[in-house]
């Protein structure tokens, strides 16, 4: 455990990616083109993307006692993800997402997550030194609020780099949550719901992490969806467009990019650079269908070489 570069907190699933030409509609059916079954949740996908990237990378989160989560834990070992963390709870199944991709890369999620597969305040607790051994915590804002604040406030106390990805359930908890962020991310849904209303375009983008930024992060990064991503910081702001990549499957794209935004700021990156860097590995990511990362510096490259003038 010691010598982390960063800590994961959140979900671990089984992931099963259909891909179809057309998602069928009531009482009718369709061929499944292309059939994949990952690691999957936002936690171990964010993990993944980190390891990728050379990060010595841990991940906290809760499976089953059952052959699925066995084959999970198997499988980020492999990815050289230190799974230590990662709670087994009896009698509960690990936790399922369905991704039904269709052919114009939209998709739909069908999921079944056990509440016993979600973190508690007494996990975290156990998990407290790995939490203060990593540079940074990178805390999944699906997981409840309890457990996300124990994890930013350990981070905080032992002066690691707190990122938070997603918006705050609760807007008391929600703005404690805040406070204690070095780094907030969150999409154009979660940032409707933090600022009233989803980014449209890029100076909207900007006024939304401008707002966010006030209420105690010292960066921002505000997708709007379609066109980008909004950062915003101290001294600077920047609206970076999306790479001008066909997609296949977006699921993963914010996964992948809050893994190269927490490589760009532990490299100690400027946020100009690390802004493109993790816009470049969404763009290398929505190629392919489940929302697994496969990044690569020349994956990256390939994709920042795609993103236009801004």
């Amino acid at each position: 455990m010691a010598g982390l570069d960063a800590m994961v907190v959140g979900q671990v699933a089984r992931d099963i990616v259909l891909l179809v030409d057309e998602v069928p509609g009531a009482s009718d059916t369709a061929p499944v083109r292309c059939r994949r079954e990952l690691l999957g949740g936002k936690g171990a996908n964010q993990a993944v993307g980190l390891a990728q990237l050379g990060v010595r990378v841990g991940l906290l989160g809760a499976v089953g006692q059952d052959e699925v989560g066995d084959r999970l834990l198997g499988r980020a070992r492999s990815d050289g993800i230190d799974v230590s963390p990662v709670l087994r709870r009896e009698g509960t199944p690990s936790a399922l997402i369905v991704d039904v991709v269709d052919a114009r890369g939209h998709w739909r999620y069908l999921e079944d997550i056990p509440a016993e597969t979600l973190l508690t305040e007494a996990d975290v607790a156990g998990a407290e030194d790995a939490l203060r051994a990593a540079q940074a915590v990178v805390v999944q804002l699906q997981q409840p609020l309890p457990a996300a604040l124990a994890a930013a406030r350990c981070a905080r106390a032992a002066d690691r780099l707190v990122l938070l990805d997603g918006a705050p359930e609760d807007s008391e908890g929600g703005a404690e949550l805040l406070r204690l962020a070095d780094v907030l991310r969150a999409d154009a849904r979660e940032a409707g719901l933090l600022v009233g209303d989803p980014p449209k375009d890029a100076e909207a983008g900007l006024h939304a992490g401008r707002e966010l930024l006030g209420r105690g992060p010292s960066l921002v990064a505000v997708e709007v969806a379609g066109e980008g991503n909004a950062f915003v910081w101290a001294d600077g702001e920047l609206f970076v467009p999306l790479s001008e990549t066909p997609t296949v499957d977006s699921t993963g794209a914010g996964d992948a990019f809050v893994a190269a935004l927490t490589v760009g700021l532990l490299r100690g990156e400027p946020h100009d650079r690390t802004a493109r860097y993790a816009v470049a590995a969404a763009g290398a990511t929505v190629g392919h269908p489940g929302g697994r990362p496969a990044l690569t510096g020349e994956a990256i490259e390939e994709q920042l070489a795609r993103i236009p003038a801004s």
